[in-house]
């Protein structure tokens, strides 16, 4: 229920921040470092939410307590153009690709892929490759994340339902 562009001030930048840092943190908490009432921040929380501003909460899960412990990018090449709605569909029918997206450059879209080891990931690869309209694919496999406490470090959800029984 987006209302179009809304206002964004630096108080909600703060909210913004601390939900940011910690989605469990109370509005009275938030208020106390802001300077506002727990019912301020509450109100400016739910705008947030209508405008779209702020999407949803979810918890960050070590991706290897949840057995995956393989993690690669993959590029992917297409015959002609194929259209990102037809990208999108192939990558939600593969529950190991964590995100996607279109790219400029070489490529035609970048994968980041999360597998419980190299031979999953290796399966995963051979999936995405049976696409017609796959040319071919470079993959660059993860060794270790320089930045541990980024999002792309961990998982903003956890393993879709049957992820981690595909093979």
């Amino acid at each position: 229920m987006r209302s179009g562009p809304a206002s964004f001030d630096e108080l909600d930048r703060k909210i913004v921040t601390a939900l940011m840092a910690n989605a469990r943190t109370s509005f009275a908490e938030i208020g106390a470092a802001v300077g506002l009432s727990s019912t301020a921040v509450k109100r400016r929380v739910d705008r947030l939410r209508e405008t779209g501003v702020i999407t949803g909460f979810t918890a960050t899960v070590r991706p290897s307590a949840l057995g995956w412990r393989t993690e690669a990018y993959v590029e992917v090449y297409c015959e002609g153009a194929a259209p990102p709605r037809r990208l999108a569909e192939v990558v939600r029918n593969h529950p190991e690709i964590a995100a996607a997206m279109t790219v400029t450059g070489g490529a035609d879209a970048l994968l980041h892929v999360r597998a419980r080891d190299v031979e999953h990931f290796e399966e995963v690869l051979e999936r995405i490759r049976q696409e017609p309209f796959i040319r071919k694919t470079i993959s660059v496999m993860v060794l270790s994340h320089l930045l541990p406490d980024s999002p792309e470090a961990g998982v903003s959800q956890p393993a879709p339902d049957g992820a981690a029984d595909v093979r």
